[in-house]
């Protein structure tokens, strides 16, 4: 994986295609390239790291042809470099894939046999040699069915031909893949954000199905080659907002944009005037569910374990929750009154996909809670939660995951008053304190001051710990991960009272420990479990909540304070030191904050 793009035009094609690519740069990678029909020949330009350094090779090659592909790639098969980068081109064929062939080294033993060499490490170079094979024998049609069948595995396929200047092929099993229509033109990629700048109709390939993309038309058809109609989508006009205004890096703004955020979702669910949460389109009747289960992935899978405590908290519903990747290996009792909420940033992880394909196919009632509206998982599910955040650039999610956990709270209030769990005046008071809520994470960013202080030692940490309890323990989990993500540094995260139960092996002399202990029914256990690692030698940064009790602050190295809300509201403010921690800590590192190594925001393989 990660971003793909296509261009068939009239007119040259190339710096489109680079502009495409630029847009894509958000989900992550570590190469690319380019491919473009000349006069016959299939001229390709490819380099290891960013786009800008693709841009100036260009210049240097005739790529003006008015057919082409595009792709940035995030390492799968084969490490970052220029041999590996997409597209791969044999003499015939040149390819740019999203996604992993599991047969490929079968494939390529049976290619090398007939002669074919291979240049690169990559899964996708066997595609394009089976394409040529293929081609000597059989119609083009004919080939791409024949290959589709032959590859085992997720794909998103970009193809164009040496001989065949008026048409590209695109598919799709698994990755996502949309295409855009044109005047005079038509255009092939791997999500509509790489499209949105050339045209706002839209139309998606569903899973097994490819097509033929010529100047003035598209044809769709399905795995066995029947032609299929497609419904064309019309997207908003409205460019993404890819300007960082005042701030160096995407990632410090979207931290600083929350308060906006939450109070732009807020306005879209709640009903201010009576005092309601509007979520009026179930496609069930909420008293008949007996049972939820969360799934999700990383930043994702957190929210739904913070969620978890909310659901229990305030409904009678059996909650459970899952890891994606897990849930769709394992042997699962689907029940038909249970309701399974699916969450994804981009509505196109690969894991929490396959996941809500398995609860299709077994008739159950589905749920996404994701940030883009016209994904994979929104358009499958029967009911789609936006948590209308804006478009997120870091790869290192920040506002969404705000986003997420907004949403799933207003979700189980919603659930737990239908089923008249909580009385009126407690559901109405629980609203009351949600809008409170933008203003009070206004306050909390002003305590950057003490976290770039802060940063500065976990920064040079060989490791460290995030505790909590109940709300918190997801929000610990969380707070470590984005440190692992941005400043790589090993952080665990962990329940407190789990550490005497072996972890606290691991403390010694000045290492950083994060204790989140906001004044809830957790507080003095949570307060004992720190000074166990205090006793050892910790340096104990304390995340709570402003109260006029006296707090139990001995040997306590810094301390941060919150806004005092409803204690359900707290885990909104608690994350924001954490993020705000793991970014001045990779600000210290003089790391890539945007594009931390090794990840891609839009998580299209397995």
């Amino acid at each position: 994986m990660c971003g793909i793009i296509g261009i068939i035009s009239s007119k040259e094609v190339s710096s489109r295609i680079v502009n495409s690519l630029k847009k894509l740069e958000y989900r992550g990678y570590d190469s690319a390239g380019i491919a473009t029909l000349v006069e016959g020949n299939i001229n390709e330009v490819k380099c290891e790291g960013r786009v800008d350094a693709l841009e100036k090779d260009i210049s240097k090659f005739n790529l003006k042809g008015d057919i082409g592909i595009g792709h940035v790639r995030w390492a799968t098969h084969g490490k970052p470099s220029k041999i590996n980068a997409h597209p791969h081109s044999s003499e015939q064929v040149s390819v740019v894939h999203n996604g992993i062939i599991e047969n490929s080294t079968i494939l390529k033993k049976l290619l090398e046999k007939k002669g074919y060499v291979f240049k690169s490490q990559t899964d996708t170079e066997v595609i394009a040699h089976l394409v040529t094979d293929y081609l000597k024998k059989n119609s083009l049609k004919d080939t791409i069915i024949k290959v589709l069948k032959k590859l085992h595995g997720s794909f998103a396929l970009g193809i164009i031909f040496k001989d065949k200047n008026d048409l590209m092929i695109g598919a799709r099993r698994g990755s996502p893949l949309a295409v855009g229509y044109g005047p005079n033109e038509n255009y092939l990629g791997s999500d509509s954000y790489a499209l949105k700048s050339m045209t706002n109709k839209i139309s998606y390939l569903d899973d097994g199905e490819f097509c033929i993309i010529k100047r003035d038309q598209i044809e769709f058809f399905q795995s066995n080659g029947i032609k299929v109609n497609k419904k064309v989508m019309n997207l908003s006009k409205e460019e993404l907002n890819y300007d960082k205004g005042d701030y160096k890096y995407f990632m410090e703004k979207e931290i600083d944009e929350q308060p906006s955020t939450i109070k732009d979702c807020i306005n879209e669910y709640v009903d201010k005037y009576n005092n309601q949460i509007n979520i009026y389109n179930f496609p069930w009747n909420i008293s008949s569910l007996k049972a939820i289960v969360l799934i999700g992935c990383g930043t994702a899978y957190h929210s739904c374990l913070v969620a978890k405590y909310w659901l229990e908290q305030n409904t009678n519903l059996d909650v459970s929750i899952d890891i994606a990747s897990e849930f769709r290996y394992r042997k699962v009792r689907f029940k038909k009154d249970s309701l399974y909420v699916f969450v994804s940033q981009s509505g196109e992880t690969a894991d929490t996909y396959a996941a809500l394909e398995l609860c299709k196919k077994n008739k159950m009632k589905t749920c996404a809670v994701v940030n883009v509206v016209e994904s994979s998982i929104a358009r499958d599910a029967d009911l789609v939660l936006p948590i209308y955040c804006g478009q997120e650039i870091g790869v290192a999610s920040t506002k969404a995951f705000l986003g997420q956990m907004l949403v799933l709270y207003m979700l189980s209030l919603k659930i737990s008053y239908d089923q008249k769990e909580i009385t009126k005046k407690t559901y109405h008071s629980k609203i009351k304190n949600l809008l409170l809520l933008s203003n009070s994470a206004k306050k909390t960013l002003k305590l950057d001051h003490k976290l770039l202080k802060i940063g500065k030692v976990f920064a040079q940490a060989k490791g460290c710990m995030f505790l909590g309890r109940g709300y918190s323990f997801p929000i610990a989990l969380e707070g470590a991960l984005k440190l692992k993500e941005l400043a790589y540094v090993h952080a665990e995260g962990y329940p407190a009272g789990e550490m005497k139960h072996g972890p606290l092996a691991l403390i010694e002399e000045g290492m950083p420990v994060v204790v989140i202990a906001p004044r809830d029914e957790h507080y003095l256990k949570t307060m004992s479990n720190m000074q166990e690692v205090i006793a050892r030698g910790a340096k104990v940064l304390l995340i709570t909540n402003k109260n006029k009790d006296e707090i139990i602050s001995e040997n306590i190295w810094e301390q941060i304070e919150v806004d005092k809300l409803n204690d359900e509201l707290i885990p909104f403010l608690t994350t924001i030191p954490l993020q705000k921690l793991a970014f001045y800590s990779a600000l210290e590192k003089g790391y890539d904050i945007d594009k931390p190594r090794n990840l891609a925001k839009s998580v299209t393989v397995e």
